[in-house]
């Protein structure tokens, strides 16, 4: 075979492989076009998100400003005059509270009042001695009268809480001009009734409430019970509360004193009979009948109650999440999403951001430099405005500033506790409290 015949069969063997070669170089040309095309997606979701995260920031600029000043601390007692103490009757429905009453009974009982003041523990179908607790603490701890009344049964369509309430009234008769409905765990600071009773009577408002001061001594309640108040406040701001014109209506159930024809001319309780938001209720009806009322923060007023356990917490929250919700799932549905677009979003959206400036961008097109840097500052701004709101009730409870940062980590445990209050009522385990269970179709 002759030299040249020996280069051609070299040729033909290999050019399949120098074809193939080609086809690889021609294909690497058309990558970049195919890429672009493929990147076009990532673009607009990266889009979405800053646009989803500015919406997010907005509504914070909005809470911030305009949404009656929910976040501030400072709407206490307006200061007033000396003036007559009204007479007043406590009512303290207790179901199984034998455990709490010594260390908050009596601060009620001593109050240094000068005023008639008499004090009605209605034991609520209770098992573990309640009225005979009650009965001793009246006997040693002196001061105000106590009567013990053992509750009748709970009639059908009535909530067990609001029934002893009735119950606490149906004692009191006539002779109270107001009526203090207040829980088994709360303690009064002294001289905190005469405070109350004095800026009722001043301003002729139909209900003056105060919101405890929530226990906040381990790590699950420095965590997570600041904001159980920061969100009631945040549903229900109390300077709007506080204003007649306003619709916004509320009460804080540690702590309402109201005044009795006030209650009576509105319909009395049998017009909130089966509540099981009973504060709400209550505070709804009244404004809805004309009365002034009046809610705001104070430190004298204190629950003692412990929820050393996160479970604790939980079982509070879900058992009366759905029911705030009026036993809605999709009103559940929204409520948890849009947890998660106003408190969750906004930090994600922060360090999604960071990171991909750090990384160099992302390549998603030709405006990659400027989505990364927009989702950045979009979800700082929402998360710093977050923790401003959330400041002062971190301060309000005496704990560390930096604390005030975790509000989004909170808000994503509120959020499973509220998808969880609705799964418990669809099985048959809605609103446990105490041994009581209430159903979807009995509460309201």
């Amino acid at each position: 075979m002759s030299a040249r015949q020996v280069a051609n069969s070299a040729i033909r063997v290999t050019s399949p492989k120098i074809e193939c070669i080609a086809g690889s170089r021609r294909g690497d040309r058309r990558r970049p076009a195919a890429d672009s095309r493929h990147t076009e997606l990532p673009e607009a979701a990266v889009l979405t998100f800053c646009l989803l995260t500015s919406a997010a920031a907005v509504a914070w600029l909005y809470l911030l400003a305009l949404h009656g000043g929910y976040w501030r601390t400072s709407h206490r007692l307006p200061p007033v005059t000396p003036a007559r103490l009204p007479a007043v009757t406590a009512v303290i429905p207790a179901r199984n509270e034998a455990d709490m009453l010594p260390g908050c009974l009596p601060s009620l009982l001593c109050q240094d009042y000068a005023g008639p003041l008499t004090v009605i523990v209605v034991d609520d179908d209770s098992s573990d001695g309640t009225a005979k607790i009650a009965a001793e603490l009246g006997d040693t701890a002196g001061g105000a009268a106590l009567t013990v009344v053992a509750g009748r049964p709970t009639p059908d369509g009535w909530a067990g809480k609001v029934w002893a309430m009735s119950e606490g009234v149906r004692a009191a008769g006539p002779a109270a001009e107001y009526l203090l409905f207040t829980d088994a765990d709360i303690s009064f600071a002294p001289g905190a009734l005469a405070r109350l009773a004095r800026a009722a009577a001043a301003g002729d408002f139909a209900m003056v409430s105060q919101m405890a001061l929530l226990r906040a001594v381990s790590r699950w309640e420095k965590l997570l019970i600041p904001a159980f108040v920061y969100f009631f406040a945040q549903l229900y701001p109390f300077p709007r509360v506080s204003r007649q014109r306003s619709r916004t209506a509320a009460a804080a159930g540690g702590c309402m004193l109201v005044r009795a024809d006030a209650l009576a001319a509105a319909g009395g309780l049998a017009r909130i009979s089966g509540a099981r938001i009973d504060d709400v209720a209550l505070g709804t009806l009244l404004k809805r009948a004309g009365g002034r009322c009046w809610l705001g923060l104070t430190a004298e007023v204190v629950s003692e109650r412990p929820y050393d356990r996160l479970a604790d917490i939980w079982n509070m929250v879900a058992r009366s999440a759905y029911t705030q919700l009026r036993h809605s799932l999709a009103a559940t549905a929204g409520a948890v999403l849009g947890l998660a677009w106003l408190y969750l979003l906004p930090p994600a959206a922060a360090i999604s951001g960071l990171i991909m400036l750090g990384a160099g961008g992302p390549t998603v097109g030709h405006s990659a430099g400027r989505l990364p840097l927009w989702l950045a500052c979009a979800g700082l701004a929402g998360w710093l405005v977050m923790t401003v709101t959330y400041l002062p009730m971190v301060r309000f409870y005496r704990l560390r500033p930096m604390r005030a940062a975790s509000l989004p980590l909170i808000a994503a445990l509120y959020a499973a506790m509220t998808a969880d209050s609705a799964r418990r009522h669809h099985r048959g385990r809605g609103g446990e409290w105490k041994g009581r269970t209430i159903g979807p179709a009995d509460a309201r």
